[in-house]
């Protein structure tokens, strides 16, 4: 386990419109305004495709399985990390049928808008905690 504590020094409200790509705009904002580490802290909106990737096996490090398809979709929540200048994202969405999510892959287009809350950290380097403390 690790702990780093710090706080938070901007916090962002970014606002996608129809057509944008969420993963590609996300990574354009966290360039745009210079966040090395921080936080997803929210995200909400529509999407009329989607592109995800979830864990498909228990080794290390563990297989993924991709799965995308096209239709309208309510963004729940958008939430994640921004580790030294790199976003590693996850959505939740749902239709009438179901929700579903994963990690955030490029192809889910906004349908209306889509807001999402970034927030930069201060005092943390969150280089790496995506991976595996494994060798």
């Amino acid at each position: 386990m690790r702990i780093q504590h710090g706080g938070l020094s901007r916090l962002f409200v970014v606002r996608l419109d129809t057509g944008e790509d969420v993963l590609e705009s996300l990574r354009a904002a966290v360039a745009e305004a210079g966040i090395r580490h921080g936080a997803i802290l929210t995200g909400a909106g529509s999407i009329n495709g989607y592109h995800v990737h979830v864990v498909k096996t228990t080794n290390i490090p563990p297989g993924n399985i991709f799965f995308q398809g096209e239709g309208a979709f309510d963004v729940l929540s958008i939430n994640g990390f921004i580790m030294d200048g790199r976003v590693h994202a996850h959505i939740t969405f749902s239709d009438t049928d179901k929700a579903m999510g994963g990690h955030l892959e490029e192809g889910c287009r906004v349908l209306t808008f889509c807001v999402v809350v970034l927030a930069e950290t201060e005092g943390m380097t969150l280089t790496d905690w995506d991976r595996s403390g494994q060798p």
